[in-house]
């Protein structure tokens, strides 16, 4: 039995220690936000925060995140930078098929956190390791500086 901490929720959970956090979330706990993508940490689509870091669910041991704090999507608008950046997805239009979206924004989340006004490259660095198949990086890019914006006027 492996306890978890979940958007602030402990939660139990009787899994083998290697399965990946991402099947724990998503078959276990019934926390679809968190999308399977490559498998392989290549595409960020499975991007969740681990005591604040932006992580990749999909490669990451349950063993390894018993007793830290994991944060998903599901629950990222509790979050004043998650709100601001969820409402600058919307207001950008960001999201096309979205599938990639969830991982987008956990990763922009985790950048703004760290660097609050990022500048281009500081942005492509971060995200680059998120791939969009339907290739709306520029209004990823305005999202992001939009929400950057707003947090540092103190909007939301």
């Amino acid at each position: 039995m492996t306890q978890l901490n979940v958007n602030g929720q402990t939660r139990d959970v009787n899994v083998p220690d290697d399965m990946p956090l991402l099947w724990v979330l998503r078959d276990e706990l019934g926390m679809t936000g968190t999308k399977f993508g490559c498998g392989m940490a290549l595409c960020g689509s499975c991007t969740v925060h681990i005591d604040g870091q932006a992580v990749r669910a999909c490669i990451t041991p349950i063993s390894a995140v018993a007793g830290r704090a994991v944060s998903t999507i599901e629950n990222i608008e509790n979050d004043p930078v998650g709100e601001a950046v969820q409402q600058a997805w919307i207001e950008n239009n960001v999201a096309q098929c979205g599938y990639c979206q969830a991982g987008q924004i956990m990763t922009a989340v985790s950048l703004l956190k760290a660097t609050p006004t990022p500048t281009e490259l500081e942005i492509d660095k971060a995200m680059s390791g998120n791939i969009c198949r339907c290739g709306t990086y520029p209004r990823i890019h305005a999202a992001i500086q939009q929400a950057a914006s707003h947090l540092a006027q103190g909007d939301k």
